[in-house]
């Protein structure tokens, strides 16, 4: 096995070692039920979709892969707002519900 291939299956492993993590903690740190239900189907959402980002740069052949990652850039930032958006909101009623 030369050095590019080990470096690629190193940086691969710590990739998503770092996003499994990552996941785990925006889990665990919620604060309600909804909050801990959002953050477990956005997470889903999230892997399915760089799952599916990266196989289809894999497959697809050279000029059309340069392509995706349009929508990549677009859609990413906009899920991530939207996403931080609705745990704000659903943060903010679950307090108010235990002050009550």
């Amino acid at each position: 096995m030369d050095a590019g291939i080990a470096a690629g299956i190193i940086g691969a492993v710590i990739g998503i070692a770092g996003g499994a993590f990552g996941t785990y903690l925006s889990i665990k740190n919620t604060l309600g039920p909804r909050e801990r239900q959002l953050m477990v189907r956005a997470s889903i959402a999230t892997w399915m979709g760089v799952t599916l980002f990266l196989l289809l740069l894999l497959l697809l052949p050279s000029p059309y892969r340069w392509f995706l990652w349009i929508p990549y850039v677009v859609v990413l930032p906009l899920a991530i707002l939207s996403l931080n958006r609705k745990q704000k909101a659903i943060r903010t009623e679950e307090q108010r519900s235990r002050q009550s």
